[in-house]
Order: structure tokens, then C-alpha cells, then sequence
């Protein structure tokens, strides 16, 4: 049984994440706690960089779109999802990753477009499939495990043709279903593990041991398994949402992606009604006019109606 309040928690905290992380981004770790070091002082969600307070990235625009597709489509239909991300990355928004705008832009069909391009490239790890990953974790939770990591190694590869890419989103999606139904998925972690593929499953393995640091990491968490594994470490070593998105962004680096996909995972633990008002209150995901529609801005409630539905 999916309990509405912490689906809530699990995208609207993902999106809260990305944009007190974004002003944040490729910076040096602890420059968060410098600028704000006693929690509940406010004015976190400073903006900077580019981005207004509390105005979120590609991180969220892409897990929206994923989410009204789902809504939409009734169901889990890959060419129009990738269909809607090709048309938003032809609207220039502000940012997109390197690896995904290639992808989207590449003139491949939906089914091929990602794995040429990996082909090609060798490199496709990249924390960009697990960054959207909160909405459709919602959608898919009622349907058990096996459905919901299968749908989120789906989503992954429309964009990102690692195998790595695909088993740490379809990780995270089964932490938040566990989460969303009140079970502890930290503990479950190991059981989990079981479900990953054998050639991924020693990286995981070791990002998501109890005793492992963000310090540890051998490659910036940029890519997939050490932005999870810090996901993972700052909900663990923390007791509520704030503290856990504060120690994400408080890493550096990847901070908007790295803050989403703890918050998410927070948001999925704690409940919507642990997330600060000052934080949602500014919270909005803004896109581009498309050719014959406006601009569009999304604010609290909208995301609250569309968590709502993906839970319903």
C-alpha cells in the first residue's frame, strides 16, 4: 500500500533538492554550510549561477516529463517519452546534459539513439537517466519489484546506453517503492543487490555498504554509482529530510542531481510534511514555449496534483 503523503515527499522533495542544489553546482565541497551554517536560517534557496531561488533544472523538467507521459499514455509507451524529450531539447533550455542533448539530437529513432551513441562513445554513465527517476519510482511502485526495476532500466535507455546507468536507476526505484511503503529500503539493500546485474552489481556493491564515503569515490559523482552511493550516504548518516539534502548539497560537485536524488529517496522516508515550507514555497520548474503553446511554469501545487495522480 503506497502512502500518498510520503509519494508527495518523493517528488516534490526531488525537486526541492535540485533547485537548493543548482546555484551549488561543480562548486567545492562545504560551500553550502559556509553560506548557510545553521539550518532553518532561511534564505537557502538563494539562487545563483543562472537560476533563480528556488527555480529547478533539467533534473526536474525531465522527471515531469516522464511523468506526464506516464499520465497521460495510461501507462509505460518509450517513443513518447523520448518524443517529449526531443521536442523540449529543441527549445533550448537552459541546461541539458552533454551526453542527453546528443542523444535527443542525434536523428536516430527512440530505440537506437542511446545506443549508438555509447557505441560510439564508450561512455555513458552519466547520473542523467537517475536524476528524473523520482516520478516514475511513484508511478511504478504499486506494481512490485520486478515491474518497477524493469520500467526504470526502460526509461534509462532511452538516453543513457550503460548498463551501470540502468541498474542505478532501477536501484533507486525500488528504495523509494520500499520507502513509499513504509518498509526501511536501507536494510533491504542487500536483498536488493541480488537484482542487479552481475556485471554492475560489485560498484553498487560497494557505494551503497553502510561504511562507505562520499570521500571514497573514485570518480565524481557525476556518474551514476557514486551520486546514488551519496544519495545513500546522506539519507543514512542524517534523521530528517533537511539534514539529508543540507549533507548532499554540502559535497559539491554534482550538487543539483546529487540533492534530487536524495531528496527523492528523503522525501519517499520522511513524508511531503517534513520538507520545509521556506524551501517549497519558491520551488518552481519552468519551460520554454514549445511552437504553439506559451511558456509554462510549474509551482508547488501543480507538482503536489501530479504526485497525487502518479500515486493514484
Amino acid at each position: 500500500m503506497i502512502d500518498q503523503q510520503r509519494a508527495l515527499g518523493a517528488v516534490v522533495g526531488s525537486a526541492v533538492g535540485d533547485a537548493l542544489g543548482a546555484p551549488f553546482e561543480f562548486g567545492p565541497a562545504g560551500a553550502f554550510s559556509s553560506r548557510f551554517p545553521e539550518p532553518g536560517g532561511g534564505g537557502e534557496m538563494c539562487g545563483g549561477g543562472g537560476w533563480e531561488p528556488g527555480e529547478a533544472t533539467d533534473d526536474t523538467q525531465m522527471a515531469v516529463m516522464v511523468a506526464e507521459s506516464l499520465l497521460e499514455r495510461g501507462g509505460l509507451d518509450l517513443p513518447d517519452i523520448f518524443a517529449r524529450f526531443q521536442r523540449w531539447a529543441a527549445s533550448e533550455p537552459k541546461d541539458i546534459g552533454v551526453q542527453t542533448e546528443d542523444v535527443l539530437t542525434n536523428g536516430m529513432p527512440w530505440d537506437l539513439a542511446a545506443a549508438v551513441h555509447f557505441q560510439v562513445n564508450l561512455r555513458a554513465a552519466g547520473n542523467g537517466a537517475l536524476m528524473r527517476a523520482a516520478t516514475s519510482a511513484v508511478y511504478f511502485a504499486r506494481d512490485g519489484r520486478q515491474a518497477t526495476m524493469d520500467a526504470a532500466r526502460r526509461i534509462s535507455a532511452l538516453t543513457h546506453g550503460d548498463g551501470a546507468a540502468w541498474e542505478g536507476t532501477a536501484i533507486f526505484h525500488e528504495l523509494v517503492r520500499l520507502a513509499l511503503e513504509g518498509d526501511d529500503p536501507l536494510a533491504a539493500i542487500p536483498e536488493i543487490l541480488t537484482q542487479v546485474s552481475p556485471h554492475h552489481r560489485g560498484r553498487y556493491a560497494t557505494v551503497l555498504a553502510p561504511d562507505w564515503h562520499p570521500d571514497d569515490a573514485t570518480e565524481f559523482n557525476g556518474a551514476v554509482w557514486p551520486c546514488l552511493g551519496s544519495a545513500l550516504w546522506a539519507v543514512r548518516t542524517t534523521t530528517s529530510f533537511e539534514a539529508a539534502v543540507r549533507a548532499a548539497v554540502d559535497l559539491g560537485g554534482d550538487t543539483d542531481t546529487v540533492a534530487a536524488v536524495t531528496g527523492g529517496l528523503a522525501g519517499a522516508i520522511h513524508g511531503f510534511d517534513a520538507i520545509p515550507a521556506r524551501w517549497t514555497e519558491p520551488l518552481h520548474v519552468p519551460f520554454l514555449p514549445l511552437p504553439g503553446q506559451g511558456a509554462l511554469v510549474l509551482r508547488l501545487s501543480e507538482l503536489l496534483d501530479l504526485a497525487r495522480h502518479l500515486a493514484a
